[in-house]
């Protein structure tokens, strides 16, 4: 299936907010590849064929990490996709630990396509984190993400069990 025009607009879209973004590791793998990974665990591991999910996913950071505004998604991408978004995307004007216990405490109210893009985000950021530290890092660090991480999918669980089951594998590897 080859995709459609709206979403290679978004992927484009999210290539260009993302442009000059790189991530914490030590290669600074350039940030769009962390959209573009959300998207394509859900498309390949989840086997989510919604667009609407899969062009969110796209988009999960684009409010929290650019310039992007909510208006100017909806106004491109359609209410729903932007509604999405905003359920994903967690408040800077919070402190840090703030916005982590939220995210534990909203996960099980998320909607649905929400849910998805969630845990398909906390896969592909713990799967980097097995790879590598981010610079700055202690192990002890990466472990306290991992013990975050899992509380936050402990309340996303009934979602899509092939992407519980992958992070269970990771779970188990890492914290036993």
């Amino acid at each position: 299936m080859s995709p459609s025009c709206k979403f290679m607009q978004c992927l484009q879209f999210a290539a260009r907010k993302h442009a000059n973004q790189r991530r914490k590791d030590i290669k600074q793998t350039p940030y769009i590849n962390h959209p573009i990974n959300v998207s394509t665990i859900l498309s390949t591991e989840a086997y989510i064929n919604d667009e609407v999910v899969l062009m969110a996913a796209l988009l999960h950071d684009s409010v929290e990490d650019t310039d992007t505004t909510f208006e100017e998604i909806e106004e491109q991408f359609g209410s729903e996709i932007c509604d999405i978004v905003r359920e994903v995307t967690d408040d800077k004007s919070l402190a840090k630990e703030e916005r982590k216990r939220l995210q534990i405490e909203n996960a099980a109210n998320c909607s649905t396509k929400a849910k998805l893009i969630k845990l398909a985000d906390k896969l592909d950021n713990l799967r980097d984190l097995q790879i590598s530290l981010p610079v700055g890092w202690q192990e002890e660090r990466r472990n306290e993400y991992f013990r975050w991480a899992k509380k936050v999918i402990d309340n996303l669980r009934g979602t899509n069990q092939h992407l519980e089951d992958r992070l269970d594998e990771i779970f188990i590897a890492v914290l036993n």
